[in-house]
């Protein structure tokens, strides 16, 4: 016999897909949101319609927001000719939160993987070759994660990039096998103002 009615249930089955939730800590923050009902549930699931209706893609560097083009692409303060590479968004807000790269940004969607058979058409790659004929850019930062696939994405795209165009990685502060969203914003600053050719 089930502990919770099926629309509970599923709402747990549910929130123990979200990354860093397993089913016990998605039981008990379902039972925490119905104790709470008026102050979360309610707002919560309004936030989450709102969110599923609205949230899309940028067109232009692949950053989520809620139109076509995003508010960092549109600022043109923003038009520095620096394109900060990143392997999703998560690694955008990690940049983003450090407050120091006042650019434009480029979002892969992951990151080359011949067992994944992940290559650079399923990646935003091609799009960044374009963008970077297009927008004057002059130099290209590398903010990929530090991890054998983040390195080999980093290297394809500087052999894509050729001669014209400077080539950048983050230096120091970023740990080998490490991933930006989980850094804290001093070491992504040290790192971002310590970049190096790549």
């Amino acid at each position: 016999m089930s502990e919770a009615p099926r629309e509970i249930e599923a709402l747990i089955d549910l929130m123990a897909r979200i990354p860093g939730l397993g089913p016990r800590s998605a039981r008990r923050a379902v039972l925490h949101l119905i104790k709470r009902r008026g102050a979360l549930l309610s707002p919560l699931g309004q936030a989450m319609l709102a969110v599923a209706e609205t949230a899309r893609e940028c067109l232009n560097c692949g950053n989520v927001g809620t139109t076509d083009i995003c508010d960092i692409c549109n600022a043109e303060k923003r038009a520095t000719g620096e394109i900060c590479v990143v392997e999703d968004v998560a690694d955008l807000w990690a940049m983003e939160r450090s407050g120091v790269f006042r650019g434009r940004y480029h979002v892969l969607g992951g990151t080359l993987s011949a067992l994944d058979a992940v290559g650079p058409e399923e990646l935003r790659i091609p799009r960044l070759i374009s963008r970077l004929k297009t927008e004057s850019i002059e130099e290209v930062i590398l903010a990929l994660n530090a991890t054998v696939d983040g390195q080999t994405t980093a290297h394809y795209i500087a052999d894509q990039i050729g001669d014209g165009v400077r080539v950048t990685s983050l230096a120091q502060g970023v740990p080998i096998g490490g991933e930006l969203d989980y850094l804290d914003d001093g070491t992504i600053s040290a790192a971002l103002r310590a970049r190096k050719s790549f």
